[in-house]
């Protein structure tokens, strides 16, 4: 069909706030373990925005963050429009010590068309594509504390608005903005 959710943020007051946005996760609704975790996305652009496709350990409410294991399978800064992070956050390697790369489009940008982000995850280790390209694989010998990726997660979508890791909006960020999802889709080996 021709549709796709959007996830768009605005600039409006909520509750003492400038902006409001959406996140969209599958906890208690769909969790995991292994397999290929892909979305088919047109990102926004601007200063200040902070798309993200992710995972959360579906134990983070007994154990907590970052102890249940976070798997950025897509970050990206809305003032660099070519690039995005594939990352791991987990027990000793989390937030500034998170471990991760970077995919830059040559030519191109995330804003201007439909691209593929996707892990391949299973039990030696996790692999980042974006459109079939492969330009991370992360295993226990790479992080720094505890490997923490042998249970079910939960996926999210969402689309931020400031925070340390973008900054605030300026001058030139148009509002509204949106994350256009055309499928989010999980493959596993079926035993």
């Amino acid at each position: 069909g021709e549709g796709n959710l959007a996830i768009v943020a605005r600039k409006e007051s909520y509750e003492g706030l400038n902006y409001t946005s959406g996140r969209i996760k599958t906890q208690e609704k769909f969790e995991a373990t292994y397999g290929r975790y892909e979305a088919r996305m047109k990102l926004p652009w601007g200063q200040g925005l902070w798309p993200a496709f992710w995972m959360l350990g579906n134990d983070i409410d007994s154990v907590g963050w970052p102890q249940c294991g976070e798997i950025d399978i897509m970050e990206y800064r809305g003032q660099e429009p070519s690039l995005v992070h594939g990352t791991l956050h987990g027990p000793g390697y989390s937030g500034g010590e998170s471990i991760g790369s970077s995919y830059s489009l040559t030519a191109a940008r995330f804003d201007t068309d439909f691209h593929i982000f996707a892990v391949e995850w299973d039990p030696a280790g996790i692999h980042w594509f974006v459109d079939d390209h492969h330009y991370l694989s992360l295993d226990s010998e790479d992080v720094t504390g505890e490997w923490t990726y042998d249970h079910p997660f939960f996926i999210l979508l969402n689309l931020a608005v400031g925070g340390n890791y973008v900054g605030s909006p300026n001058q030139y960020t148009t509002f509204p903005q949106t994350m256009l999802i055309d499928y989010v889709r999980v493959y596993q080996d079926i035993d």
